[in-house]
């Protein structure tokens, strides 16, 4: 049991009823929808994202193209697809690619996508720079390959080259964790994820969570101290 549920603090992932969705249930004691945790009173809270989502702007044409999306086109397209779709929505030209070195290669047929829809793409390799790593102070055994240049990924840079371009949506592509934390940090357009990296998993990384009751149980095994 984690100190979280132990300490009382439950969340969504706590709840069995999921009533939040279909209302067809019992919202339970600590449910985020009806109950207040923290200092801020759930009601306002809701009160101010729904005056979020129903005011004029960039935000209220995201939520309403991911909604229109959903209700459209359920099972129907790809996530390459749905993208294509969602920049559309939001009058978004020029997309922005955030990619692997690993996965240039799909990077350019994402490109090749884009283009036939009509789409302007402006895409920034991870490797972009050309910084050591040690030039930032990781040490030298920490590199996958041992004594040679082995840049590292300049998620920070992209985001900066990427606003420069003025892109209008910015796509990531396989970025590593964490990296891919920082370019959304530094990144002024809305972000989405194309491709979630996972080096052994094939970039599935739900596949881990399938398999977790057998082949990948290592995943709910609590580590020794």
């Amino acid at each position: 049991m984690s100190n979280h549920t132990a300490s009382g603090e439950l969340s969504c992932a706590n709840c069995s009823q999921l009533n939040c969705y279909r209302r067809d249930k019992h919202f339970p004691d600590f449910c985020l929808t009806t109950t207040t945790h923290g200092n801020a009173d759930i009601a306002n809270e809701i009160a101010t994202v729904k005056s979020i989502y129903q005011t004029e702007g960039p935000d209220r044409r995201m939520a309403l193209a991911a909604a229109e999306i959903e209700g459209l086109y359920y099972g129907k397209l790809t996530r390459v697809e749905e993208i294509i779709a969602f920049a559309k929505r939001i009058n978004a030209k020029k997309i922005g690619i955030a990619t692997c070195i690993g996965l240039i290669e799909e990077t350019r047929i994402f490109v090749k996508a884009l283009a036939v829809k009509g789409l302007d793409s402006y895409s920034v390799l991870c490797k972009v720079g050309s910084l050591d790593k040690t030039e930032i102070g990781i040490p030298p055994e920490y590199k996958v390959q041992k004594g040679c240049h082995e840049s590292l990924c300049n998620p920070v840079l992209q985001a900066r080259l990427l606003n420069q371009a003025g892109t209008d949506l910015n796509v990531i592509v396989g970025l590593c964790v964490g990296h891919d934390s920082l370019f959304i940090k530094y990144s002024d357009a809305p972000v989405t994820t194309l491709i979630t990296k996972d080096r052994v998993l094939g970039h599935n990384p739900a596949a881990a969570l399938y398999t977790s009751g057998f082949y990948y149980k290592r995943l709910l095994q609590e580590e020794k101290k």
